[in-house]
Order: C-alpha cells, then structure tokens, then sequence
C-alpha cells in the first residue's frame, strides 16, 4: 500500500524559508508524476511544483512560487522535497505531497496551471504559517 507523509511545516516569519519532506513507501512503479499542492481553506488544491520522473525528471512550476521554491527528489530514499526561500503571507496553506504513476507527462506539467489537479495518492498534509 503506498503511503506518502509530508514533514517540515511550520510558523516563520516574512522572507524566511523552509524546506518540506516527503517519505514515500510502498511504492514501485519506476515512471510516475510527483508533486506538491498546498490548499487554503474555502479554495480548491493548486498545484506548484511539480516532477516527471522519467524525461530526465522534468520539474514544473507554478508562476506564484517559480524562482522561489525548488523540487527534488531522492530516489534512493523514496523521498520528495520542496526548498522555499522568500517566504511571504500568500503561501499559507496546508501543503500536500501526491504521486501518480497514470499521469502522463503533460499532465505533470499541467497540473501546476490548473487548480484541483487529481492524483491518485496524497499525503495528509503539513501546515505552513508565514506571519508579517
């Protein structure tokens, strides 16, 4: 059974950074779609940042976190990060941790554009607070 777990939230302040963790396990397939998402209470799961694992594992970005936040992942420890610098109030949310291995490449890509993307297993979730 594949189960994934977020880690790494928290409370900063403006400006600061954070760097969220992802532990897969149970998981086998070799070519899939990983990603972040994060979500505010009353709006639907947007997509920022995204991997396809194959194609040299093309990254995506949403145009609100591009320059700012970077994804990577660790094949050998089954784990996904995401690095965040210049933290400001508009990226509190509860962030999520996804993979797919049916999603296609152009879906990855897309997912980042389009807000309640559907993957096929999620995270619980990890709270990030940037306070003024």
């Amino acid at each position: 059974q594949v189960q994934l777990q977020e880690s790494g939230g928290g409370s900063v302040q403006v400006g600061e950074s954070l760097r969220l963790s992802c532990a897969a396990s149970g998981y086998t397939y070799s070519t899939y779609c990983t990603g972040w998402f994060r979500q505010v209470p009353g709006k639907e799961r947007e997509g920022i940042a995204t991997i396809y694992t194959s194609s040299g594992g093309r990254t995506s970005y949403a145009d609100s976190v591009k320059d700012r936040f970077t994804i990577s992942r660790d094949p050998a420890k089954n784990m996904l990060y995401l690095q965040m610098h210049g933290l400001s109030p508009e990226d509190t949310a509860m962030y999520y941790c996804a993979a797919d291995p049916l999603v296609t490449r152009r879906s990855c890509e897309e997912a980042v554009l389009i807000r309640g993307a559907r993957f096929r297993y999620w995270g619980q979730g990890t709270q990030v607070t940037v306070s003024s």
